[in-house]
């Protein structure tokens, strides 16, 4: 509904502007492409901008698998990250890592490809539709789900090389963008410390 390519920023600025000065952490925060939105859409957050690589807008960098030994529980209350899930390589772990540094009643936005092309190689791992996302931010992690899908429709067929029987046939239900924003509702530090779930055998 909300958490769409060309919107969710303004779901982040409407976020903010309900709890003003925001406590937000930024996975994979390094300039690339383009100007910083947080700057643009919360400027008046209290933000932290995390990258595996030093660069603009980064403030701390680190390996997210890992992110609870830089930041001790409940230290944020919005967790973001864009074009950055399918460059982890266990973003499973990334998730559970995500829920012991947001404090309840926080939120995350993901923001990833489902269809997209090879990029950054080799550090390109997975492709994602929504029911990923909602599957590793999940209400055993203590999230309940606010809003996920799939945007940015690609129109898309198989070429030549693809064989006789595949050549020329159109590829349905392909999108550029896969995101969901979940709010953590409760805080799932015992059941891991328990081990009544751990992804991490």
């Amino acid at each position: 509904k909300f958490a769409r390519h060309e919107t969710i920023w303004d779901w982040i600025r409407e976020e903010n502007a309900r709890r003003p000065g925001l406590r937000v952490l930024e996975i994979g925060s390094r300039s690339v492409v383009s100007e910083p939105q947080w700057k643009k859409f919360i400027p008046d957050c209290d933000y932290t901008g995390f990258d595996i690589r030093e660069g603009q807008n980064v403030d701390i960098e680190g390996d997210i698998h890992r992110l609870s030994d830089y930041f001790s529980a409940e230290s944020f209350d919005l967790v973001l990250s864009f074009a950055v899930f399918e460059h982890l390589a266990m973003p499973w772990v990334a998730a559970e890592e995500i829920a012991q540094v947001l404090a309840v009643d926080g939120h995350v936005v993901i923001e990833t490809h489902f269809s997209f092309s090879e990029h950054e190689l080799p550090w390109h791992y997975f492709q994602f539709n929504s029911n990923a996302l909602e599957v590793m931010f999940c209400p055993e992690l203590g999230f309940e789900l606010v809003d996920s899908g799939l945007d940015t429709p690609i129109v898309g067929r198989f070429s030549k090389a693809a064989g006789e029987s595949l050549s020329g046939q159109f590829v349905r239900d392909l999108y550029c963008h896969s995101s969901l924003i979940a709010r953590k509702s409760s805080d799932p530090t015992q059941e891991l410390a328990d081990g009544v779930f751990d992804w991490r055998g």
